[in-house]
Parts: structure tokens; C-alpha cells; sequence
């Protein structure tokens, strides 16, 4: 199994943060959250990881890592940056990580682990983790709803009440080689212009509409999403505070 990690856009709501650096490189409690992604993917038992990088690429560190180049990453979006690994992807299962979020070693293990053959991560606690980031949480959740078997049935929407949010997405996907043929062959269907601007979210509803079995796994527990530096801000806080599972660095 091989891990990959999407880190070719700039991550501009983060300011200076990025004005020098990939959003990867960004640190958090003493180390850049592209350290943080790795170390939890190899303790998982995920060794072979590759990277597709764009905006500053070249700082990314030389060694341990697999890279994919997106060349256009300023005017594509992560499905562009995906089909970018496609070499990876049809012949290999595949855990997908967004580069500006970070998780134990625990959750990937129970990514990793899933069955299907597109299976999608969603974390049980993520009102208390959107109260910490936003005044209001529903200014951000979107919808998350799957059926008594796990199928995934709506994402991303805009909810009006608590229902339509059994949980939220967490930028963490296992894609099997059979997986990406079926959403190559979706891909196939849409003019280029449109996988150009394509994200995830709308892949994962533009799937479901085709009748493909989008997949779900539970987890329980911390994970960090770093947009902009008030993320950066309410993360260093939790782990300041030993409310996390990374260790607060030495002051």
C-alpha cells in the first residue's frame, strides 16, 4: 500500500505563512505538518509515500518521498493534482492525505484498513473541534450523510440542522487501482476544463450520482485542518494545553 500526499496549491488563506514555503511546510508545535503527515503514515506501516507538489516544489525536502508534479497547480484544483499520481493510482492501493491536515498514526491505520474500493475517512467529534475554530460552526460544516450500510449519499452542502452532518470529511482517502479505473472512466465524461476546477468534494457527489459506491469509516478522536492562521493559532493552543496527542514542544 502506498500513501500520497495533495500539496501543489499555495495555501493562500494562511498569508505570510506560505509567502516563502509550500502550506506544507507550515510549523506546528516545532515541526512542519508535512513532518507530522509522514511520521503518522510510517507508523501505520505506510513506507512507500509519494507527493505532488507545485507551488515552490522545489523547497520540499530531497529525500523519502516519491514526488508528481503538477506544473498548472495555479489554475487547477486537487482532482487535476490526483490524476497527476494516476501512475501510482492504477496500479497500487492508495491512502490520500490533503497536506494541511494532521492525524495519528491511529487514524491512518483505520483508513488504511478499510474495505471498498473508495473509501472516504469522517471524524465523529467534529463539532467540538469546529467550535473551537469558528464562532458559529455551521458558517463552515457541510453536509456529510451515508445510509445504514456506510454508502456515502451527500457531501458537501450547505445544512440547515445536526442531521445532515453525521460527521465531516477529513481530506483522508484509500483508493484501490480498481477504484481509480471507475473514477477515471467518470473523469472520462467531463470536459477537461471542468476536472481543471475540480475538487474533491464535488468528485465524491459527481461519483455518487454515477451510481459508484463511495465508502465510509468512522473515526473517533483528534485531527487537526489548518486553512488560515487562526487554525494555526487554535491547534497550537489544544497541544500547548496537552490536549493532543503531539507533545507540546520544550519553550
Amino acid at each position: 500500500m502506498n500513501g500520497l500526499i495533495l500539496a501543489a496549491g499555495r495555501g493562500s488563506r494562511l498569508g505570510a505563512q506560505t509567502s516563502d514555503k509550500p502550506k506544507c511546510m507550515t510549523r506546528l508545535a516545532g515541526k512542519p505538518m508535512l513532518a507530522w503527515i509522514l511520521e503518522s503514515l510510517h507508523s501505520s506501516g505506510i513506507h512507500d509515500i509519494g507527493l505532488v507538489r507545485g507551488y515552490l516544489g522545489h523547497t520540499l525536502p530531497s529525500e523519502g518521498l516519491i514526488y508528481f508534479e503538477n506544473t498548472r497547480w495555479a489554475e487547477t484544483n486537487m482532482v487535476y493534482s490526483l490524476c497527476c499520481a494516476s501512475s501510482w493510482l492504477e496500479k497500487d492501493t492508495t491512502v490520500i492525505s490533503y497536506s494541511d491536515i494532521v492525524y495519528p498514526a491511529a487514524t491512518a491505520k483505520i483508513i488504511s484498513s478499510a474495505q471498498g474500493d473508495i473509501v472516504i475517512s469522517y471524524n465523529t467529534e467534529w463539532l467540538e473541534i469546529w467550535q473551537a475554530r469558528f464562532d458559529n460552526p455551521f458558517d463552515d460544516a457541510e453536509t456529510f450523510i451515508f445510509n445504514e450500510e456506510g454508502l456515502l449519499i451527500e457531501i458537501g452542502g450547505k445544512p440547515t440542522h445536526l442531521d445532515q452532518v453525521q460527521g465531516q470529511y477529513m481530506g483522508l482517502l484509500k483508493i484501490t487501482p480498481e477504484g481509480w479505473r471507475k473514477i477515471s472512466d467518470y473523469l472520462q465524461t467531463l470536459e477537461p476544463a471542468f476536472v481543471d476546477k475540480l475538487d474533491v468534494t464535488r468528485l465524491l457527489n459527481g461519483l455518487i450520482a454515477s451510481g459508484i459506491h463511495i465508502h465510509t469509516v468512522a473515526v473517533k478522536g483528534e485531527w487537526y485542518e489548518v486553512d488560515n492562521e487562526n487554525d494555526l493559532r487554535v491547534c497550537e493552543q489544544l497541544i500547548d494545553e496537552g490536549k493532543s496527542w503531539i507533545p507540546a514542544p520544550a519553550k
